[in-house]
Formats: C-alpha cells, sequence, structure tokens
C-alpha cells in the first residue's frame, strides 16, 4: 500500500521503431532516408539511407544504398556501403560494395567490387540534403562526399 514500489514491465524492442515499408505495388522515385530500419518490397529508383535495410525478394533499388545492416535478397543497381552486407541465394547485385562484413550465399548474384573497410559508412558527412540538386538525382556517386550520421 503506502511506501510500495511501482513496477512497470515493458516489452522487448518496445523502444524500436517499426520498419518503413514500401509495399509491393510502390515505386518511390527520389532519395530515401530513414532514421530506422526500411523493408523494400517494391521499387526505389534513387538513393537509399538508413539504419537498416531489408530488400525483399521482388524488391528493387536502382541508386546506392547506405545502411549499417544490407540484407538483400531481391535486386540491388548501384553500390552498397555497409557495416554487414549479406546478399542472400534470390539476391542480384550490380555495383560495388563497401563492407565491414560480406555475406554471400550460395545462388547469389554479385557483380562487381568487393571493399572491405573498418568504417565503410564514415566518409559520409550527414544525411543527403533533399535541396542539393546533385543529390536528388539518384546518383549514388554524386552523394559520396556527403557522410552518413549513425543514429544511436
Amino acid at each position: 500500500m503506502f511506501g510500495e514500489q511501482k513496477t512497470t514491465i515493458k516489452a522487448e524492442g518496445l523502444d524500436e521503431m517499426a520498419p518503413s515499408i514500401i509495399g509491393a505495388d510502390l515505386t518511390v522515385t527520389g532519395n530515401v532516408t530513414s532514421k530506422g530500419a526500411i523493408q523494400v518490397e517494391g521499387e526505389i529508383q534513387g538513393d537509399v539511407y538508413c539504419a537498416s535495410l531489408v530488400i525483399g525478394t521482388q524488391g528493387r533499388i536502382t541508386g546506392g544504398v547506405t545502411a549499417e545492416e544490407v540484407n538483400v535478397h531481391g535486386r540491388v543497381v548501384g553500390s552498397i556501403r555497409a557495416i554487414n552486407a549479406t546478399l542472400q541465394s534470390t539476391a542480384h547485385v550490380e555495383g560495388d560494395i563497401h563492407h565491414q562484413s560480406l555475406k554471400l550465399e550460395h545462388g547469389g548474384f554479385f557483380e562487381g567490387k568487393s571493399m572491405r573497410s573498418d568504417e565503410p559508412v564514415s566518409i559520409f558527412e550527414s544525411t543527403p540534403n533533399q535541396s542539393s540538386a546533385s543529390e536528388t538525382t539518384g546518383d549514388a556517386g554524386k552523394a559520396r562526399n556527403s557522410k552518413l550520421q549513425r543514429v544511436a
């Protein structure tokens, strides 16, 4: 009664944000930025900046990808910069991968250069500026002069 301590029970992972989902019927033209996770089942024509990215088997990205965790089941045409990159057996990647850790499952397709780096996303100074014409073109190479801010 008096003097009793209140106990709060919190479900694990409740503080984590739900992933933003690009559905199979959706095509996004332009850069996509998120502080959390993104799941792509549709198509993105532009660069993607996020903490974690999952590209579903029907998902497709044409542009650069920068994230701490990237898990590809679908298709990427463009460069990938990730601390941990995983290409599943259904993955099709055409472009260079800058990574700390790279996993390629049997059957996955990868055409490009694999470059190991202790800090593959550290060359980015900030997330893309939407008003900058060079960064809204969807050209991954033009955005390489900025740095991705690590989101805690």
